[in-house]
């Protein structure tokens, strides 16, 4: 493995997903970053809304670990809810040569905003997504699953581009999840920063952060 961030990294993959209503698109700047540093990167695509994150899970990542190359240490990177998945993932099912794993902005204990929309939406067919799976009771998907059993590192963000949405959550927050939000028994390193949920996974610090975890275990 790379010490810090001298050298090409040799037989290693990361696994990028993106998170609620965004595309591969917005990981393809990290993606180049990470192949620029050796990695073998796979940019998982997923459609986000139309089924349960527990067949989103299942589905992207098998698809994505079949294109590793055989015997690589195998990594993640997440954006918001992609971070859900591989918790998700990971508690069912053993990856081989299981490396480091950085989430971005995850709900990890759900977000407060999810908890408005239930009550405003009522339509089962809505109710039933992906996103509505995110809320913050004790029941939702997030707070049901168990702690990190992996290297996990976490960055958070507290800036926002919407103060409305902000004045819904409690404390520092990214104008989605808010920074408490984030944090996971079983993390190995925790890291807040001044970016936006929207844009941090664009961010250029955040991006050498993510870098920094994967090669040594701890944020710089």
């Amino acid at each position: 493995m790379m010490n810090k961030l001298t050298g090409l990294v040799e037989n290693e993959t990361v696994i990028l997903l993106h998170g609620l209503a965004k595309t591969d698109y917005c990981m393809r700047k990290i993606a180049a970053s990470l192949e620029k540093a050796g990695y073998q990167v796979i940019n998982c695509r997923y459609a986000s809304f139309k089924l349960p994150i527990e067949m989103i899970a299942d589905n992207t990542i098998h698809e994505a670990l079949a294109l590793v190359k055989k015997h690589n240490t195998i990594h993640f990177v997440t954006h918001s809810m992609g971070g859900i998945l591989v918790r998700l993932y990971l508690q069912n099912k053993k990856v081989s040569h299981l490396g480091r794993v950085v989430m971005l902005g995850p709900p990890n204990k759900g977000s407060r905003l999810i908890d408005i929309l239930q009550k405003v939406l009522t339509h089962p067919d809505i109710k039933s997504t992906s996103g509505m799976q995110l809320s913050t009771t004790a029941n939702s998907l997030p707070n049901r699953l168990g702690k990190a059993t992996f290297e996990l590192g976490i960055i958070a963000g507290k800036r926002t581009v919407n103060p409305i949405l902000s004045l819904l959550l409690e404390g520092e927050n990214d104008g989605k999840v808010s920074v408490e939000s984030t944090k996971l028994e079983g993390m190995k390193a925790h890291l807040v920063m001044p970016v936006t949920h929207p844009f941090m996974m664009r961010n250029n610090r955040v991006i050498a952060q993510v870098q920094y975890f994967l090669a040594n275990g701890l944020f710089a």
